[in-house]
């Protein structure tokens, strides 16, 4: 699966894009340093097909190379966050 980032001076998102279909993790960023995930959608078609843990381990992986700590407000990201204590390294 492929995941794009789209990105901008104030935020983004990671776009997912499988089967026709489009799931997203979006994010602001508040400095150079850190970004708050704020939401992850994935359509009803794209549920169970693990979208949303590649999406957050993307954001993970991001924040690694860029230097960057994560605030987790999207309720998804969060949990996903707290199964994975190899994130505490990025995620605030």
């Amino acid at each position: 699966m492929d995941i794009e980032d789209e990105a901008s001076a104030t935020g983004g998102r990671y776009i997912a894009r499988l089967e026709g279909a489009e799931a997203e993790m979006t994010y602001s960023r508040t400095s150079s340093k850190l970004i708050i995930i704020d939401h992850t959608g994935v359509p009803d078609s794209l549920r169970g097909k693990g979208v949303g843990q590649a999406l957050a381990q993307h954001a993970v992986e991001a924040a690694r190379a860029g230097g960057w700590k994560i605030i987790a407000l999207c309720p998804f990201f969060k949990a996903q966050a707290q199964s994975h204590p190899q994130w505490r390294d990025v995620v605030n």
